[in-house]
């Protein structure tokens, strides 16, 4: 095989796992209506993990789509520990850490 051929190979390889790893990194959200009558509009938000340090909405990220940066603090930082308010915060059985808020509901929180 001549050395062009090897180049052509080797940067279609990294173009497919660049591409690959990209391309897995996000999760379309159809647009839905909640309980209130509201319409929340379809947005694309990164994949489903164990961590949020990756995610758009995280501090240090910004979301390539809409252009703004995150602010929820990263998961186990000195800043996730000032979520909920003094309230006990739970974990899930997925993991998810989340305190019960006035209304009753669960809100989840950056882990800490």
């Amino acid at each position: 095989m001549g050395d062009c051929m090897k180049k052509l190979l080797l940067s279609l390889s990294v173009f497919s796992c660049l591409y690959g790893s990209f391309a897995n990194a996000d999760t379309y959200v159809n647009g839905y209506t909640k309980k209130d009558g509201t319409y929340v509009n379809g947005y694309t938000k990164s994949s489903p993990d164990s961590t949020n340090w990756n995610n758009y909405s995280t501090q240090g990220n910004s979301n390539p789509y809409s252009g703004s940066d995150g602010t929820r603090a990263r998961d186990y930082s000195s800043e996730a520990r000032d979520y909920g308010g003094g309230r006990p915060v739970y974990t899930g059985p997925q993991g998810g850490q989340y305190y019960i808020n006035d209304n009753g509901k669960k809100v989840y929180v950056p882990k800490q």
